[in-house]
């Protein structure tokens, strides 16, 4: 059975040309959350010298703190200016924390209380209702990197949060020519995937905001299996093998989860930031990933 991963790419670790020739992978994913010392041409320019394809993660309107906030009481500003009706919970960490918002103001959540630790940027937040709604889709720093790709000929893109085609136009307005992989994240996304197929893009089961966005846990079974029948080709990514960023040895739920995903009908993976962050990890998981395909 032949297995393909994308690894993330932290963009000045050591060991990437190790990684990159890991017979698994086949292709590398900037985050472009993460911080660069030069501009995004030279970061580019730098990751594509690896030999593998490189794909530049646009966040959309994926919602993510900007600058530093300690709850609650301080704003946590937002990416992206809102409309929500509240109070409504906001979720931070995996959503593994939860904070009760008291009120809305453009770009800002005032919070009655919680998470009670430094809420750092970058981080992203969930909030889950039918009421809300996000104001604009692509970010400086997309429009950045869009630029800089532009000018270099690259051409491969993963958009978060889609839920339109719209989103999809948008990008492909300020890069020709674009192959652009429709990360799946939401209940509007997964609406929106169900009626397009891949008619748009390669679909994928981005699994860290989209198993917090389903209502109901147990729900990503469906979510995921719906996804792999909108597009046989779909890739499956986040919360893969995580256990592994903690300890050298995986947890057997990683090993079930990823055989799962495999008879599922998923053949492409991809690693979050999580596990790609230390060597020994994503090298731990790239071989966990292909002795669990070995056994099918």
């Amino acid at each position: 059975m032949k297995i393909k991963a994308i690894v993330t790419a932290p963009p000045y670790a050591p060991f990437l040309e190790e990684v990159a020739r890991h017979p698994l992978v086949g292709g590398l994913r900037l985050n472009t959350v993460m911080p660069l010392k030069e501009g995004p041409r030279e970061a580019l320019e730098r990751l594509g010298a690896l030999g593998q394809p490189l794909w530049v993660d646009l966040k959309g309107r994926q919602l993510r703190v900007v600058g530093a906030a300690i709850p609650p009481y301080t704003e946590v500003r937002l990416s992206h200016p809102i409309q929500v009706k509240t109070p409504v919970d906001a979720f931070f960490s995996d959503g593994t924390e939860s904070a009760r918002v008291a009120a809305v103001d453009g770009d800002r959540l005032i919070l009655e209380d919680g998470p009670r630790r430094l809420i750092g940027p970058g981080e992203s937040v969930n909030i889950v209702h039918p009421t809300l709604r996000i104001a604009g889709t692509l970010t400086e720093t997309d429009r950045a990197y869009l630029a800089a790709m532009r000018e270099m000929g690259l051409t491969r893109v993963m958009l978060s949060y889609v839920e339109s085609p719209a989103d999809v136009d948008e990008v492909r307005a300020l890069l020709p020519g674009a192959e652009i992989v429709l990360k799946i994240e939401s209940e509007r996304g997964l609406t929106f995937a169900r009626r397009h197929k891949a008619a748009h893009g390669r679909l994928m089961a981005a699994r860290g905001d989209l198993y917090i966005e389903v209502l109901r846990p147990h729900r990503i079974v469906s979510a995921l299996r719906d996804l792999i029948a909108a597009d046989p080709d779909a890739i499956v990514a986040s919360r893969l093998c995580d256990s592994l960023a903690y300890q050298p040895v995986p947890e057997s739920a990683d090993i079930g989860d990823v055989a799962f995903l495999i008879g599922l009908g998923y053949r492409t993976f991809m690693f979050g930031d999580k596990v790609c962050f230390r060597r020994d990890s994503i090298i731990e998981a790239l071989n966990l990933l292909e002795a669990v395909a070995g056994e099918f």
